[in-house]
This record gives C-alpha cells, structure tokens and sequence, in this order.
C-alpha cells in the first residue's frame, strides 16, 4: 500500500521517510492552527474583555464573531488543501521524485478535510477560554491525544492503512473531543443571540479578525519558519531530517505550554483592562516566572527522555542518534522562546500585538539566515541559530517595553477599547432601529 513493503509497517519498521512524513505533517497542521487563531483567540480576548466590562451584547457578539470567522475560513483550508495534497507534499519534501512524497499525499488526502473538524475544536476551546474555564479545554486536548495514541497503533498497524491510518486516528480523536466540548459548551449559561442581521454578524467578524489576526501572524510565520528550516536541514542529510521531523514534533508539547501561558496572560490581561485595570507589568512578573520554570523543566524532560522519544516514534540507529542530540540541544532556545511567547500574551490583551508579530517575523528570517550559515556543524548549529535568533526576539521586546512605557501603553489601549466600544454601540443602535 502506497509502496510500502510488505508487512514493513506492521512490524513496525516505519523507516525513515514514513517517520518524516507524519512528523513532518504535524508541522503543516501547526502551520494551519495558526491561520484558526485568528477565530479562536480573537474570540478569547474579545469575550474576557465584554465580561471584564459587565457587556453581555459584547459576550454575544464575541462568539458570534468567532463562529463567523470558522465558518469563512474552514472551507477555503480543507478543500484547498484536499485539492492541492500533491503540490504541497511535494513542497514540504522537495520535489516530486522523493518517494515519500506519495505517502505526504495519502496523509493529507485525510487530515486536510478533517482540518474542518481541528478549526472547530479551536473556536469552541476560544469561547470556553474567554468565560474564564482554561481547564476544559485542556481536558479536551488530553482526550483527543488519549484517543489518537490508542487509534494510532491500531489503524496504522493492526488495520495495515500506514500513514493514512494515522490521519485517520487524528481526526476521529480530534471529533470526539469536539464532541464533548460542544456538549459542555450548550450547558453554559451564555447570553443568547436572535434576530441578527448578515451586517451585524459581518461586523462582529471583523471585530473578532481585527483582534486575532497578530497573535494569528505571530504563529503561522512561527511554525512556518520551523517547517522552512526542514530545507535547511535537508543539506545535512535524511536521517537528520526525520531526526528534525521528529524532534519538532516532540518539542511542540513544550510550545504548547508556552502560548497556553501566553493565552492566560492576555486573558487576564484583556479581562482587567475592560474592568478598567491596568496592571501589565504584574501579569508580565508572573508569566515570565511561570515560563521560564515551564522553559527549563520541558528542557530538563526532553534531554532526558530524548532515546524514547526517539524510539516512540519508531526511530532507530542514525535517525535517533541525531535526534536525541538535536533535543539535547534545545535548552538556551527553549528558555528565550518560552520567555518571549509568555510575555507576548500581555501585549496581545492589550492591543500591542502587531508589533509582537512584526519582531517574530524578523526574528524568524534571521534565524534561518543563521542556520544556513551554521548547518555545517550538524543538528547542533541549528540549535545554535534558533537560539540566537530567539535572544535577538527577546532583546527588541524588552526595548519595545521600555520605549512605550506604561502610560503610553495604556493611552493607546484606551484609545482602541474606546473605538471597540463605539462600533458595539452602532451596531447595537442599528440592531434597535
């Protein structure tokens, strides 16, 4: 099946182009996620921030906006991308003459459809995240992993579909937990929403778009850099890209960890402004401190657990000596990256979040500029170009910090929360008349 050797993949001897396939495709789907952040953290913000103010027409116009958002941006994802799977397989593994290019394709002919699904999942966590309920959607994102690593083996092997099988095991997964949170998502005593208008609903869209989109742009350009490094890579040799693949795949857990400190902050953040608060600097003591314990411990856990991360994914000789070096690696990266995505959620609820994106989107050239530099010490000097990069991204935010200095931080966040306000109330007066 799809050229796969017979019985290979059942005695689980994935060999290295199918490990770089499905690790490298995790890469793709957080490159999409970020495209979906747009709906679910503009939705967050914006729903912490009406709650903060006592606006119920603001909560309702929050998660209007942000299923709005969904319903605009799932078709144009999952069916252009079913329908260009070949073209960007070939992308993400260079060209059509490498045999794992038909394998990238397979996988993505099922999860792109899917992706309708993952987008979903994302809106729903945003407006539970925004009522001040950050456990729920963790406990969701714990059952769909639960189910995708009890499905994984038995799709992949047991039922002989290889890395499509694996695609399938995320999104069913994935839709169970989509399940369960609309299950908990009907049970909240939100405000309800009736007689509204195609003008209406495209001005909430655009409310919920205008706040998302830099957090949006902070990590798509983010995860698109990691997914442009594999070309770098690629000059090194194969086994260092399945290492890589793999590597990145693990290392996501930790990423994670950080923007969900980051998330918390602007939540906090946006719910304290609208009640009239201001006190950033105190919400930025505590994220810094929380990411930098989550930063070293995730560094601590990789390095030590790296040969069976290695070998969970089925990795063996070349491929997970290189990858359990690369994880070694990891840790001056791990704590800059950690501190400046935490930090990063205090600008968000505030409104300062285009420039957190611009400093990521130069942040992210220079380090791709670095690690080609440096790809002639192996695995390791791209460890070294990430965490070079990533110290120049933390330098420009503490000048960021210092330059705008508080008062004018918060004369700008006035200024926008009070042309927010004023579009709710043409809108509301509109809805009236």
């Amino acid at each position: 099946m799809n050229g796969v050797p017979e019985g290979g993949e059942r005695r689980g001897c994935l060999g290295a182009d199918r490990v770089a396939v499905v690790a490298l495709a995790g890469n793709v789907e957080n490159v999409l996620l970020g495209v979906v952040l747009m709906a679910g953290s503009g939705t967050t913000v914006l729903l912490a921030r009406a709650r903060g103010a006592g606006d119920p027409d603001g909560v309702r116009a929050a998660v209007r906006g942000g299923w709005a958002l969904w319903a605009l941006l799932t078709p144009a994802v999952a069916v252009g991308g079913f329908l260009g799977r070949e073209p960007l397989a070939e992308l993400v593994l260079g060209g059509h003459g490498n045999p794992a290019v038909p394998l990238a394709t397979g996988y993505f002919a099922v999860a792109l459809p899917g992706i309708a699904v993952f987008f979903a999942t994302n809106v729903v966590d945003g407006i539970l995240k925004g009522t001040g309920d950050t456990r729920t959607p963790m406990r969701l994102a714990l059952l769909a992993n639960g189910l995708i690593l009890l499905l994984d083996p038995l799709l992949i092997l047991g039922c002989g579909l290889g890395v499509r099988g694996a695609a399938l095991a995320t999104v069913l997964g994935r839709t169970a937990a989509l399940a369960c949170g609309l299950v908990v998502l009907r049970r909240r005593a939100l405000p309800r929403t009736a007689g509204v208008t195609p003008r209406h609903l495209l001005a909430d869209l655009r409310r919920t778009l205008r706040t998302g989109l830099p957090l949006s742009a902070d990590f798509v350009v983010r995860m698109s850099g990691a997914l442009a490094l594999v070309a770098v890579v690629a000059r090194i040799g194969v086994a260092e890209v399945a290492a890589y693949g793999i590597a990145t795949k693990a290392m996501y857990g930790a990423t994670m960890a950080f923007y969900a400190i980051r998330q918390a902050a602007a939540i906090h953040t946006a719910r304290l402004l609208g009640g009239g608060r201001d006190e950033r600097r105190a919400v930025g003591r505590e994220a810094l401190r929380l990411s930098a314990a989550v930063g070293f411990a995730a560094f601590l856990v990789l390095s030590a657990t790296a040969p069976w991360i290695m070998a969970g994914f089925g990795a063996s000789g070349e491929v997970a000596a290189a990858g359990t070096l690369y994880l070694r690696c990891l840790g001056p990266y791990l704590l800059l990256l950690a501190c400046f995505i935490a930090l990063g959620g205090v600008f968000d609820g505030s409104g300062a979040g285009p420039l957190l994106a611009r400093i990521t989107g130069c942040g992210v050239a220079l380090q791709l500029a670095l690690a080609h530099g440096l790809s002639g010490l192996g695995l390791p000097g791209v460890c070294l170009a990430m965490a070079l990069a990533a110290a120049a991204q933390c330098t420009a935010l503490a000048r960021l910090h210092r330059r705008t200095g508080p008062q004018r931080v918060a004369e700008g966040a006035a200024v926008r929360a009070a042309r927010t306000a004023s579009g709710a109330r043409t809108d509301d007066a509109d809805r009236h008349r």
